[in-house]
């Protein structure tokens, strides 16, 4: 197998948390509240900064491409979100979200000129991710390229992360695992634990419902613990995903795409040692490893 699959989950490892810092950095809730927004909750915020690439979007598109998200708890905020602002004014408020967060994070650390090349290499391997059969991160891609590397730097990051989630939908989807059944399955083999899903909206007799689907598969035991069967049922799914998410790496080159590693270092680390990011996460990145 080629190298690129590995190197594409390495760099999901490092790139993934630096993303993910929108959906938690109290800067980027201050921004959405000025909008006004609820931020009681950090769901209305999560589908306005998420979906507003996509346009004004209705329940069924959202559901569509966030996949692991019970429909019904989707339609509870979209698409009453856009009466709140528009997808134009949630795209300029996450710009300065992100702006604030990460000035927040590095400051004057991060020398400029290594800011500007990790921003470059990452742009690079951005506009080489295949767009087909990827909304998300087509939607994304078809956002103007801010000014400043820093921000640059971030938008090529979500271009990537969603083209990475993109992918693993299909992965879903092939190895025959529907939206309640993914993260049934995914908690079970210890990716996450279950209380981590709860925001996802699914009922008890809903989960329950998949649990037993997936009894029945072989996946899981009578108590509800993976089966040597799901452990192996999940690998194809990781597999494939790896795999495509692996075109940019592939573009950008091992030798660039370990520089940009290194490059984003000191960001990421930021990012860990701020804490903006809850403890358990639901990605399983670090405890989901692919034989």
């Amino acid at each position: 197998m080629s190298e690129y699959p590995g190197l594409a989950r390495r760099m999901w490892h490092r790139l993934e948390p630096i993303h993910a810092t929108l959906y938690f950095a109290p800067q980027a809730a201050e921004e959405a509240a000025a909008l006004g927004y609820d931020v009681e909750s950090r769901w209305p915020r999560y589908f306005a900064w998420r979906t507003a690439p996509l346009g004004a979007a209705g329940p069924e598109l959202v559901a569509g491409t966030f996949y692991s998200f019970s429909p019904r708890m989707i339609a509870r905020y979209v698409p009453a979100i856009w009466s709140t602002a528009t997808p134009e004014q949630v795209l300029a408020a996450r710009l300065r979200a992100m702006d604030r967060v990460l000035r927040g994070l590095i400051g004057d650390r991060v020398p400029v000129p290594e800011l500007a090349e990790a921003a470059a290499l990452a742009r690079q391997a951005a506009e080489n991710a295949t767009a087909a059969a990827r909304p998300l991160a087509a939607a994304n891609r078809d956002l103007p390229w801010p000014d400043e590397p820093h921000l640059v730097l971030w938008q090529a990051i979500t271009v990537l992360r969603e083209h990475r989630g993109d992918g693993h939908l299909a992965a879903l989807l092939t190895n025959g695992l529907d939206p309640c059944e993914s993260l049934v399955s995914f908690a079970a083999v210890g990716a996450a634990p279950e209380a981590a899903f709860a925001g996802r909206g699914w009922t008890e007799q809903e989960w329950s419902a998949a649990r037993s689907r997936l009894y029945a598969r072989g996946w899981l035991d009578a108590e509800g613990r993976a089966t040597e069967q799901a452990k192996k049922g999940r690998n194809p799914v990781e597999r494939l995903t790896d795999e495509l998410a692996a075109g940019p790496w592939r573009a950008l080159g091992r030798a660039r795409a370990e520089r940009l590693a290194q490059l984003v270092n000191p960001l990421l680390g930021a990012v860990f040692t701020s804490s903006i990011l809850p403890a358990r996460s639901t990605l399983g990145i670090g405890t989901i490893h692919v034989t």
